[in-house]
């Protein structure tokens, strides 16, 4: 048997939350700008080192003995970064400080870093996301906007992703009461351009978040992205007017994936943009009408998930390499551990027992390999070995 210790490989440890002073915040942005540094790796790098700046001492090396080197972002360039963020209004917030979401910080793999504008304290409050079609009947946005407005009203905020339709109507309803619009690209860009005066408007009254830097424009794949962080942040997802093929479901698989209420309104069986909603209930979603349907629904969930919280985040973040000495890891164990792997996932608890590694060591060699671009982690504890590093 291999020699584990008490931490589950599938729930890697949380980060240590604490505020992060100008040079620290500097290095955590550094790290995550360099190569191969995902989040995960970036989690495990904090975990393991106990902090940005050692982690970033400690990158070469990692990226030398998991056999390729590693370009490390600038000093030059992150300065440069926070400095187009903090002309526009923008702040970056980490996973690893107070601040961040924290419904967002328990999803698998959640983004270490995103910026924010406005209102941030919305972040903290329990949020719905409501989600629909682009172009939407006059009858769905007259349901968006009650929806909004009547969850504010019961000290709810909502998020959705700033699109054309039912979005935008979800975000006009809830300025006064609280709303966050998740973006695609950069805080400064503006898509669709025809919400430039909502979005700043949000930016006043409530709040804009992206995980893309100042001046990112999105690319077609990035909308997936974002809509993973409208469900993140949110208790639940109502979808409201959806086709059978649209972004709006992705939301909503991604709340099902994250563990979150997914909603919907039923609609009329020969109208299109009903076609989705009506698959989602058929599916498992749970039918709702009114704001009062999604709070009876959430209200145990909401204690459930505020207890789990509370109690997740007691840890002990492992100590830094000056307090407890890096396990000592031979070629031999970083091949085994390439020999084990295939292009096909694996859950790296069932790597760790064909190996025989411990915990830890398993934890070091993985964190190597990643960073020297050797893997992939899908998610949910699976990893697998790149095509290339076959060659």
């Amino acid at each position: 048997m291999p020699k584990r210790d008490d931490r589950d490989f599938f729930s890697p440890a949380p980060l240590p939350i604490a505020k992060l002073d100008p040079k620290q915040r500097l290095a955590c942005l550094r790290l995550i700008r360099s190569d191969n540094v995902g989040p995960v790796a970036f989690r495990e790098l904090i975990n393991h080192y106990g902090g940005a700046v050692q982690a970033l001492d400690a990158l070469p090396e990692l990226a030398r003995r998991g056999g390729r080197a590693i370009r490390i972002c600038p000093v030059d360039r992150a300065e440069r970064e926070l400095a187009s963020a903090d002309k526009i209004g923008a702040t970056i917030l980490f996973t690893i400080e107070p601040g961040y979401p924290a419904l967002l910080g328990h999803i698998d793999a959640p983004p270490p870093a995103i910026y924010v504008k406005g209102d941030v304290e919305l972040l903290q409050r329990p949020l719905v996301a409501i989600v629909g079609s682009r172009q939407a009947s006059a009858a769905g946005l007259t349901l968006a906007r009650r929806f909004a407005t009547d969850l504010g009203r019961q000290g709810f905020g909502t998020v959705s992703g700033l699109a054309r339709g039912i979005d935008a109507a979800v975000h006009e309803a809830s300025l006064a009461t609280g709303t966050v619009a998740v973006l695609a690209g950069g805080m400064d860009f503006v898509y669709p351009p025809e919400n430039a005066r909502l979005q700043d408007a949000i930016a006043q009254s409530g709040c804009l978040a992206t995980e893309m830097p100042p001046g990112f424009e999105p690319r077609a794949k990035d909308f997936p992205r974002r809509n993973r962080l409208v469900a993140g942040m949110s208790y639940g997802v109502v979808v409201i007017e959806a086709a059978r093929r649209s972004g709006t479901l992705t939301t909503a698989r991604m709340a099902a994936e994250q563990g979150r209420e997914v909603f919907a309104v039923p609609g009329h069986p020969l109208d299109p943009r009903a076609e989705g909603t009506n698959h989602l209930l058929k599916t498992g979603a749970q039918i709702v009408t009114s704001a009062d349907d999604v709070i009876e629904y959430l209200a145990p969930v909401l204690d459930g998930a505020n207890f789990a919280m509370e109690h997740g985040a007691e840890f002990e973040a492992e100590a830094p390499p000056a307090l407890r000495p890096p396990p000592l890891i031979g070629n031999s164990d970083r091949d085994r551990v390439l020999s084990a792997m295939t292009p096909s996932p694996i859950a790296i608890d069932d790597l760790a027992r064909c190996v025989d590694l411990g915990a830890r060591e398993l934890r070091v060699i993985l964190m190597e390999l990643d960073l020297a671009g050797r893997i992939e982690r899908h998610g949910q504890g699976l990893v697998s070995l790149r095509p290339d590093a076959l060659r």
